[in-house]
């Protein structure tokens, strides 16, 4: 059965601290923007196996900017592109209301990644594509360490940080996202909305580490610079 992915590019680059979308920005410090954290996603995303579907979920003024990365990488496939909203639940609402007909058609798995982490490997797609198919649901977790209280004081125990991307069974992430939309529901992520409004559904925990980062600060882009160098 084919899968489809969503790749979430829809925030901005405030926390960064930069004027431009940080998906956007070159990560080996060329002008190429086939380097920026979107190029890197996309470019994995297009090797993952037995995906039909591929939607780009955009900021609203960025769709040019996508365009000109996107384009170079694509060569005869295709990927659709929608304008997200003002949160992720709402990006995530729009990429579904673009698949619909095709989760219809036969979709069984969609996968839900969030192009700030721009160094997921095919190997986890595969992976949580798969694990979604026989469970329902899977999120990459990755160990969390030297974790402190607002007090400062040490976190004890084993805590893992949730990363994407997220896949679940089509029918089910449809039918939960129907729902939260009838009910005016955001959720913080994927998984929480599944949680939610699909309580049945068993959601996986797949091993995963922290070299799967997230860009969300200046020292976050040098991290992920030094990582793909």
């Amino acid at each position: 059965m084919p899968a489809a992915l969503v790749l979430l590019a829809a925030g901005s680059g405030t926390r960064v601290g930069a004027a431009t979308n940080k998906v956007l920005l070159p990560l080996d410090g060329s002008d190429d923007p086939a380097s920026s954290a979107l190029g890197l996603s996309l470019r994995t995303a297009l090797e993952v196996p037995d995906v039909r579907r591929i939607v780009l979920v955009v900021r609203s003024g960025d769709e040019e900017a996508v365009a000109a990365v996107a384009q170079p990488l694509l060569g005869e496939r295709e990927v659709a592109m929608v304008t997200g909203g003002e949160t992720r639940h709402a990006s995530e609402q729009a990429a579904l209301g673009v698949l619909r007909a095709d989760i219809e058609d036969g979709i069984d798995v969609v996968a839900i990644h969030d192009t700030a982490r721009p160094l997921a490997t095919v190997e986890l797609y595969r992976t949580v594509i798969d694990v979604a198919r026989e469970h329902g649901g899977a999120i990459p977790a990755a160990p969390l360490t030297h974790l402190s209280t607002r007090d400062l004081q040490p976190v004890g125990g084993a805590l893992v940080g949730v990363q994407t991307p997220q896949a679940f069974r089509a029918g089910e992430l449809l039918a939960a996202y129907a729902q939260a939309a009838a009910d005016g529901f955001d959720g913080t992520d994927t998984g929480a909305t599944l949680e939610h409004y699909s309580p049945d559904v068993r959601i996986v925990a797949v091993p995963s580490s922290q070299l799967n980062l997230k860009v969300t600060f200046a020292d976050d882009l040098r991290a992920a610079a030094a990582l793909i160098s």
